[in-house]
């Protein structure tokens, strides 16, 4: 499927070390991330240990430490470092003249979104 990319908010919209939410209605949310580096990352705004708000993290490198339990997920893979284990879904992104994009596809509706929330 083609990507449909849809403009999501500017790149200086997003607190250096923070993140920016995208609601989805009837589903979890979208976090953007940027780092120190002016890196943009998209996930699933769900810790893969107990769905907590990654969004609300503190950013450090290419990871957010999840607020509740201090799990440290990779932003570009969604991924928890070691020792800990599980995933959360990750989005791609586009950066172009200082907006972020998204692809409309992926913020649609999915069966992994479910199974993720639950």
């Amino acid at each position: 499927m083609t990507p449909q990319w849809k403009a999501v908010c500017a790149v200086a919209d997003i607190p250096a070390l923070g993140a920016r939410v995208v609601h989805r209605a009837g589903q979890p949310d979208v976090a953007i991330f940027r780092n120190s580096e002016d890196k943009v990352f998209a996930l699933l705004d769900r810790c893969p240990h107990r769905g907590g708000p990654l969004s609300q993290g503190i950013v450090y490198g290419e990871r957010v430490a999840c607020p509740l339990h201090n799990w440290h997920i990779e932003l570009g893979s969604g991924c928890a470092a070691q020792p800990d284990e599980g995933c959360t879904r990750t989005f791609s992104i586009r950066v172009e003249q200082g907006m972020v994009y998204l692809d409309l596809n992926e913020l649609a509706p999915a069966a992994t979104d479910d199974a993720e929330a639950a």
